[in-house]
């Protein structure tokens, strides 16, 4: 049995909003130093354009952010998040008070980079298995307090969110079977044991999680081969997901394998952020 994971909109319009409290605090501290020095009536436009091709995320963060500065500003988007983008791309207009925009600049442009990296990497691993039906999943490996951010960028890239948090599914991992003598004994008091996760690490515990009637098995740095005999054992019994070691050179294999997901920290871990520019044209003083 599949369980959905999924965060309400509340929940990501309340990351929203914290994160760019927080960045932007991070950012100005009291006040912009450098912007104060500025006449406060000169009005410009800015134009954020892409330096590279990708798949665009991040819209809510930027609005967010120019909101929290100053409720005037206007911005106008030419791409919504999750389609493509190419180089030199225009991707939307801001139109304010030049002294205000810069305060944001910064902080808009980090998320946009950010968010945009990980739904980038997302799809690309989500085309290399194209041919297959396995499913790409995300885990809880991500920067600190960007969380809910960076789990909407896999689903905008086109990929799966695995649980949220520790709060909204039970996954018994390793660590949480060596209190215990084995698998069996860790899921004795245990139940609805069909709607929870149990990482195993070799044949040996899948064959024991299956047998305790587990639905959810998530295949800890199996090799390809093992995926494969996991598969012919479970007979479609259990919801099976490859995880460590896997990346863009292996996870074909692997998912050529037929188990149902593969999840990849990667794609949240090691971030290549999507390059954008800002550039400036100030109009006349009011």
């Amino acid at each position: 049995m599949e369980r959905k994971n999924s965060f309400s909109q509340a929940m990501l319009a309340d990351a929203i909003k914290t994160n760019i409290t927080y960045a932007l605090k991070e950012d100005l501290g009291k006040t912009d130093l450098t912007s104060n020095l500025l006449k406060k009536d000169i009005k410009g436009q800015v134009q954020i354009k892409t330096k590279e091709k990708g798949i665009l995320c991040g819209k809510a963060w930027v609005d967010e952010c120019f909101k929290q500065i100053d409720k005037n500003i206007k911005i106008t988007w030419l791409v919504e998040d999750g389609e493509s983008i190419r180089k030199n791309q225009l991707i939307c207009v801001v139109e304010g008070f030049i002294a205000s925009i810069l305060m944001g600049e910064r902080v808009a442009l980090n998320f946009l980079q950010l968010l945009s990296g990980t739904a980038t990497s997302t799809a690309h691993f989500k085309n290399l298995v194209r041919s297959t039906s396995a499913k790409i999943f995300d885990t809880r490996k991500t920067i600190p307090g960007l969380r809910i951010a960076q789990k909407y960028a896999v689903l905008i890239g086109g990929g799966h969110n695995q649980r949220i948090g520790l709060f909204d599914q039970i996954l018994l991992k390793e660590n949480h079977k060596n209190t215990y003598d084995s698998i069996g004994s860790m899921l004795k008091n245990i139940e609805h044991i069909e709607q929870i996760q149990v990482e195993v690490e070799n044949i040996k515990e899948l064959k024991e999680a299956l047998s305790l009637g587990v639905k959810n098995i998530l295949l800890d740095n199996f090799s390809i081969e093992d995926c494969k005999k996991s598969v012919e054992l479970n007979h479609g019994e259990a919801l099976l997901e490859a995880s460590g070691n896997i990346n863009e050179k292996n996870i074909l294999h692997y998912a050529r394998t037929g188990v149902d997901r593969i999840s990849i920290g990667a794609i949240t871990k090691n971030i290549r952020s999507i390059d954008f520019s800002m550039l400036f044209s100030p109009q006349k003083p009011l």
